[in-house]
């Protein structure tokens, strides 16, 4: 962050003087005005609900660019990591700023690999769950009861603590969600396996049973590292700027992410996709592809209350980068397991069809998103669709972790204390009861 040449200067029609503000740049993206003094030199705060316009931090992991539809991670395009790169290596990238030599590569897959499995009384924790509760509901438990299994590492001032927590986090997340899924399916938990890669372990805890082996195919495989790449970071949004605000207080790592799950949970955030994939099940219902024209008007009817899933972003105006790409591995994906004609994929392709070509969703930059496609992906592999907010969340923890771990190594960090607007009642007294 360097201080730009000019300032910014803010006045007032009421006659009082006018403020100066610095005004900083980052290395890409807008400039910011720095409003720390504001209030000291005032006596106002900003206003600025959702924080949308306002930059919480300064960070060097995540970089996007909604209008050209880019994504950087540590300055590396989505579309070069997705591509050249496998999830340990992003891994690598988001946690310590650059990727891995060859060495450097098997050393950090050999310690996450050597921390998969949990400690054994989790088993007795998931039995205090119902056998039907949401996944999320489960997850949003058991990562924070990490932290009463794993003292020695939560101290989040600790930076050694802070580095174990990490790689355990990161490591344990696939064994608690397969944990969660086999639970509500009645199955045996399945131990993780070693020789195996971080996405084919998880496949085999999730779809193994002692009575029968899980062959893994290369090509899920490398879907479902993809899905996990595409999802690591996406700097400052909801369940992030939680881990942040979460973590600026002091609590331990494992309790920090447990709020960014919770935070993650969320239809209008990591629930998306979940909710694009029910959205394409209720237009099945109704009749299918005959009937997706049909459905397009009530989206673009303001009074029909319906929500076209899926499509567009609170950030990108462009299309998202990550869909492009995971479009070609649903592609790829239905092709493997023979459901090219998939009619629930077919739906989708209409979908996208009109959106891309009608000018309501045109003019208003609905493309679909990661969401839209990455839904139609899991289903195929066979993860069932309440799971899928929790396959986001274990892709997400790296990011989580790599912010947090920022945010505490940052001088100029301090406990999160947004300020308010009050429009409630001013100070009046307490009546007796007899007069109120």
């Amino acid at each position: 962050m360097k201080l730009a040449d000019n300032k910014a200067t803010l006045s007032f029609s009421n006659g009082s003087p006018s403020v100066e503000m610095p005004v900083y740049q980052g290395n890409i993206g807008p400039d910011v005005i720095d409003i720390r003094k504001l209030y000291a030199q005032t006596g106002m705060f900003t206003y600025d609900p959702g924080f949308l316009s306002t930059a919480s931090c300064q960070s060097a992991i995540t970089y996007i660019d909604g209008d050209k539809g880019e994504l950087l991670y540590r300055g590396y395009p989505i579309e070069q990591l997705a591509t050249n790169c496998d999830f340990m290596e992003t891994c690598h990238l988001l946690l310590y700023g650059e990727l891995p030599d060859g060495k450097q590569k098997n050393d950090f897959t050999k310690l996450v690999t050597n921390h998969t499995m949990v400690n054994e009384q989790m088993q007795f924790f998931l039995r205090g769950f119902r056998r039907d509760a949401h996944p999320m509901a489960i997850m949003t438990g058991l990562v924070g009861a990490l932290s009463a299994f794993y003292h020695d590492s939560t101290d989040i001032n600790n930076p050694q603590h802070r580095e174990i927590a990490a790689i355990r986090l990161i490591a344990k997340m696939p064994t608690l969600v397969a944990m969660a899924y086999k639970y509500t399916i009645g199955q045996p938990y399945m131990y993780p396996k070693n020789e195996l890669s971080y996405a084919g372990n998880f496949l085999h805890m999730m779809f193994a049973t002692p009575c029968e082996e899980y062959k893994v195919s290369p090509v899920l495989e490398r879907a479902l590292d993809r899905i996990f790449t595409l999802h690591a970071d996406h700097e400052q949004n909801a369940s992030t700027s939680t881990v942040r605000l979460c973590g600026s207080s002091g609590t331990n790592p494992f309790a920090a992410i447990a709020a960014g799950v919770a935070c993650l949970w969320g239809p209008a955030h990591g629930g998306a996709n979940e909710a694009a994939l029910n959205m394409l099940g209720d237009i099945q219902k109704m009749g299918g592809v005959a009937k997706v024209g049909e459905f397009m008007e009530k989206v673009k009817d303001k009074n029909s209350g319906v929500k076209l899933m899926g499509f567009g972003h609170r950030v990108y105006k462009n299309y998202d980068p990550r869909a492009k790409l995971m479009q070609e591995t649903c592609k790829e994906v239905l092709a493997e397991l023979g459901l090219e004609n998939d009619p629930l994929f077919k739906l989708a392709m209409a979908l996208e069809k009109i959106a891309l070509e009608d000018d309501y969703f045109v003019s208003r930059k609905l493309y679909p998103n990661v969401d839209f496609y990455s839904g139609i992906v899991q289903r195929a592999i066979g993860i069932p669709v309440p799971l899928f907010t929790a396959v986001f969340a274990l892709a997400r923890t790296v990011g989580w972790i790599a912010q947090l771990n920022e945010m505490i190594g940052d001088p100029e960090y301090k406990i999160g204390r947004p300020r308010q607007l009050f429009t409630g009642a001013v100070r009046r007294d307490v009546q007796p009861l007899d007069k109120r």
